[in-house]
């Protein structure tokens, strides 16, 4: 038996806003566009990041707090330069977490609250 993972999605209170900020991020391409849900690939094909509308959806705490809803995953996202890559994400709507467990890596926030790694590699 075979098992493919094809796609992520992320819930959000407005799917195609949040993808939109993913697709600048990224420079991913639509693949799919409705109301209520997104798909977005790399370029070069692959793994798809997916956006769905949630009617309840309610942003997660960063950090996890106790009767807080906590984040489910993130993303973890390799970049070339920590600090611009930081400085473009906020330009696009993510804000900069206030917690930071490590040095070399940022959590940032998207626009609808997931947090997301930016790291540079070695």
């Amino acid at each position: 038996m075979l098992f493919t993972l094809t796609g992520t999605n992320l819930d959000a209170p407005d799917a195609n806003a949040l993808a939109d900020f993913y697709r600048r991020l990224l420079g991913w391409i639509v693949r799919v566009e409705e109301p209520g849900w997104v798909v977005l690939q790399a370029p070069g094909g692959g793994h798809t990041l997916n956006f769905q509308v949630e009617p309840h959806y309610v942003r997660p705490a960063w950090p996890t707090a106790p009767g807080e809803p906590p984040m489910m995953m993130h993303l973890e996202i390799m970049v070339s330069d920590l600090e611009a890559a930081v400085t473009e994400a906020v330009a696009l709507g993510a804000t900069v977490a206030e917690f930071q467990p490590q040095q070399d890596v940022r959590v940032c926030l998207d626009p609808a609250g997931h947090p997301f790694c930016l790291y540079t590699a070695g």
